[in-house]
């Protein structure tokens, strides 16, 4: 209803509440885990600033009965453990009277629902870390803040306000001395300008903080300089220039998780150049070394549109059974583009009715996730099914064009082989 509706939203924390309200049928743990995590901010909120200051009895009270309820999450996912985590987190804080000793726990839950999707949740947490501690945070906490914020809104296709918060993030790490986190706010306005769409001005701005990460040393920074200056060369149509950007983030980047998605962005233009044999290398490497849900399911997924783009059906039924072994993990827009790429890959194999099912439910998930670009994407090609030799002839001119020859490419497609250990 509603006006049942309206008043849920007014009440803080309310986006944990729609995980059980939004849908009757969603899963009881969801709901519990929602519930979870609106009792234990609300405690939380007893903590801030201008709040009353909160009777012993009664903040023990409502933590008992909040602890009670989340140590029954504990065990049963991640998300439970982190939320046990953030009320035992309150009681230190409350005991001790330091706020500032919530930090670790509401940094670790919102970095877990963001990786989750459960953006507009990472938000609230966010909001309210910045809120109940009200400029006692310490400088490097609330540049981290800043700079949080700024990726989650740009996420949510919010450029307005994560330029603002990345603009924030800029002006506290410039006021602390803090070079590198300068450096990453300004890279996330230039992929704010990115996810506008206004390439050539985040090309510019990716250069410049590329020469300054360099001048400076910072050689985290100049990784991921390179790699977004690599992802706007692929969206302007230079892949092989963009390829060159790529090689080099991966070559930089020191932490492993950074350096396997650069090396599966290395596969994705790889294909895009023809090359299939170099990027399924590519990826079957970052599927041996992934330790991470997201990067696994990325790499199985392209390994199954690599296999469907050499027209081996029996390769890309492998894949993708590996991959329904694994969707019921896969966040939306890993879902959605595996689902898209089945499509791809049975009209490939002339399974037309079968494509068209698999690119439909690929339309309905980016739809309800709000992904506005893979909506266009996925209707764009949806609309080439119409005819089974339009359809052929399509995939053909895109995806199985002759392999792009030049000194750069097989200098990269020579490391890469030496990089996993095969004869180039």
């Amino acid at each position: 209803m509603p006006t049942a509706q309206t008043d849920m939203r007014s009440l803080p924390h309310a986006v944990f509440l729609h995980r059980a309200a939004g849908d009757p049928g969603r899963a009881g743990l969801d709901s519990k885990l929602g519930q979870g995590a609106f009792l234990a901010l609300r405690l939380i909120d007893l903590l801030a600033p201008g709040q009353a200051a909160a009777h012993a009895e009664a903040f023990h009270y409502q933590w008992t009965a909040t602890d009670r309820f989340c140590q029954g999450l504990r065990r049963t996912s991640t998300e439970g453990a982190h939320l046990n985590e953030l009320v035992a987190s309150a009681a230190v804080a409350y005991r001790q009277r330091d706020i500032g000793l919530l930090t670790p726990a509401f940094f670790a839950y919102a970095h877990f629902l963001e990786d989750s999707l459960h953006l507009e949740e990472a938000l609230d947490v966010l909001d309210t870390l910045d809120r109940i501690t009200e400029g006692h945070l310490a400088a490097a906490d609330a540049v981290a803040v800043s700079l949080r914020v700024g990726r989650v809104n740009r996420k949510l296709n919010r450029f307005d306000n994560a330029d603002a918060a990345y603009g924030d993030a800029c002006e506290r790490a410039k006021a602390a001395g803090d070079r590198y986190s300068e450096l990453l706010g300004r890279i996330g306005r230039a992929n704010t300008l990115l996810g506008r769409g206004n390439l050539p001005a985040a090309e510019r701005r990716l250069v410049e903080v590329l020469t300054d990460a360099r001048q400076a040393g910072e050689i985290d920074a100049e990784a991921r300089a390179e790699h977004g200056l690599g992802v706007v060369l692929q969206h302007q149509g230079s892949p092989e220039t963009a390829l060159k950007h790529m090689w080099r983030a991966f070559e930089l980047y020191e932490e492993e998780d950074s350096r396997l998605r650069a090396l599966g962005d290395v596969g994705l233009i790889l294909l895009m150049l023809g090359n299939a044999v170099a990027a399924a290398r590519a990826l079957h490497e970052v599927l041996r070394r992934a330790r991470t849900r997201d990067i696994v399911a990325n790499a199985l997924v392209e390994l199954m549109h690599c296999a469907s783009f050499q027209r081996d059906r029996f390769g890309f039924e492998r894949w993708r059974l590996r991959c329904e072994e694994v969707k019921g993990t896969m966040p939306p827009n890993i879902l959605a583009d595996y689902c898209l790429k089945t499509g791809i890959g049975q009209a490939r194999f002339g399974r037309f009715r079968r494509a068209a099912t698999s690119m439909d439910r690929a339309l309905e998930i980016a739809e309800a996730a709000d992904l506005h670009a893979f909506v266009f994407k996925i209707e764009r090609i949806r609309n080439g099914l119409g005819a089974c030799e339009e359809m052929l002839d399509a995939a053909s001119s895109i995806d199985s064009s002759p392999v792009i020859e030049s000194e750069a490419l097989r200098e990269i497609s020579v490391s890469l082989a030496q990089l996993v250990g095969e004869p180039a």
